[in-house]
């Protein structure tokens, strides 16, 4: 083992004993490594300089699962960093999305508003058009969300009728809708 192998080696075990000048020269020697993997990844120096930070904040909560060697220290930093460069990278999704369903979620727009004020009362006119007693089995399906075997118990019909009278009520109401929809078009 060479001199500074045994120099790294002896710094490992000190830093994992709770020594907080190990821990500042561990810091000296290996955040500017940490810090490029972290910028390479992220193309992002502020995020870069996050993530190195919280690495030796976690290596140091964590000190005592490293196993000291020669090699082990600087591996093990470049361990965590990845971890915290995926959650950081996990974070920019998130953070992405709520941005991208705020922006989306804005002031309804007053056109939308009067077609879904409009589907709605189509809807309505279409379900009240089904016969009894599918309009019956199809509203409880979907206003009060009931499974097919609870509308069965319900309206006291075998549970077979009541998939049917769903199936074909949706059948009924998709071609009602496509007709509305194909006469505004015109």
């Amino acid at each position: 083992m060479s001199l500074e192998d045994a120099d790294v080696q002896q710094l490992a075990v000190q830093f994992q004993e709770g020594s907080r000048e190990a821990l500042a020269e561990i810091y000296r020697r290996w955040s500017p490594l940490v810090f490029t993997v972290a910028h390479r990844a992220l193309g992002h120096r502020a995020d870069a300089e996050d993530v190195t930070q919280q690495v030796f904040v976690a290596a140091w909560k964590s000190r005592h699962t490293l196993q000291p060697s020669s090699t082990a220290l600087p591996g093990w930093l470049v361990g965590i960093a990845k971890h915290r460069i995926a959650d950081r990278m996990s974070s920019r999704a998130r953070d992405l999305r709520l941005v991208e369903h705020v922006g989306s979620s804005g002031e309804p727009d007053p056109v939308d508003e009067v077609y879904r004020v409009v589907d709605r009362v189509v809807v309505a006119d279409a379900i009240d058009q089904l016969d009894e007693p599918r309009r019956t089995v199809v509203l409880l399906a979907f206003t009060e969300d009931l499974t097919h075997e609870l509308i069965a118990q319900r309206v006291d019909l075998p549970l077979g009728t009541v998939k049917s009278h769903i199936r074909r009520g949706l059948q009924q109401l998709r071609t009602r809708l496509q007709e509305v929809s194909h006469a505004a078009s015109e």
